[in-house]
């Protein structure tokens, strides 16, 4: 092996703070704080800064005890109720989705968000890096909602996201609008977009003239919220994961995407 192939072998480092997260000790940002308390070695050394790159070769101690392996990547989904905020910790006091988690689910992080009075399908995941690449616009996973609004819908309206929407300066991709069923002054609507800006329904739909009052999420690319029951969590199951993302969690779902993306053009 010649030493450009060696070196090509070696694995590639990473922030600490990223291999803590993702061992499910704690968010990166507490890392980070750990780290400036002086709470972590690598290597026999305390660090003072979390701008140090470690490899699995590394030797990493938090408190006095050696860092636990990642675990294999895990996917929940969730039927997240209106009234909580999707954050682990919300300077209003505002109850969030983890307080409301049942007990014996690992530390996990949110695949994107839904605000606090909307509600429906939410991703959860043990794996830090797996929820930011399903996040990634480049993922292009379709997210499906079923949006009940205040007015008379004019379907013409509607058909016109098809081609995107600039607002105040913000450029909207493409969305997919059809008109469900009017009611007297409310309408059901169906909503289909693969962005997933933050609160880019309401915004969209409100420049409109069509004011949200339900937002109910119903599905994340192939996950559906289906028949699960308001505030349950269930687990998806090893196979139907490692089909959608590979087993190799956040590094094979990479991988996918670019195959899914390279399929799109």
């Amino acid at each position: 092996m010649s030493d450009d192939e060696s070196a090509a072998a070696q694995p590639a480092g990473e922030r600490i703070a990223k291999v803590m997260a993702r061992a499910g000790l704690c968010s990166r940002r507490d890392a980070e704080r750990w780290i400036t308390e002086g709470r972590v070695r690598v290597d026999g050394t305390i660090l003072t800064s979390p701008a140090v790159t470690v490899t699995p070769q590394s030797d990493i101690k938090v408190d006095g005890k050696p860092l636990a392996k990642p675990a294999p990547s895990r996917l929940w989904r969730y039927h997240k109720p209106a009234g909580l905020v999707t954050t682990h910790r919300d300077e209003k006091g505002r109850s969030t989705i983890f307080d409301k988690l049942p007990p014996g689910l690992p530390r996990v992080v949110s695949i994107g968000r839904l605000d606090l009075n909307s509600e429906g399908l939410l991703l959860l995941t043990n794996d830090g890096a797996l929820a930011r690449r399903l996040e990634l616009p480049a993922t292009g996973w379709l997210r499906r909602y079923k949006v009940r609004v205040h007015g008379l819908v004019e379907v013409d309206r509607l058909k016109r996201l098809a081609n995107g929407i600039t607002i105040d300066g913000v450029a909207y991709g493409p969305i997919a609008a059809k008109l469900e069923r009017q009611q007297g002054s409310n309408a059901w609507l169906e909503i289909g977009l693969r962005e997933g800006r933050n609160r880019e329904v309401r915004r969209v739909l409100e420049h409109l003239d069509y004011p949200v009052t339900r937002l109910i999420r119903l599905s994340y690319g192939p996950f559906q919220l289906g028949l699960l029951e308001r505030g349950a969590v269930e687990e998806v199951p090893r196979k139907v994961l490692a089909d959608q993302l590979g087993t190799g969690g956040g590094a094979a779902a990479e991988a996918t995407q670019k195959r899914h993306a390279h399929h799109r053009r």
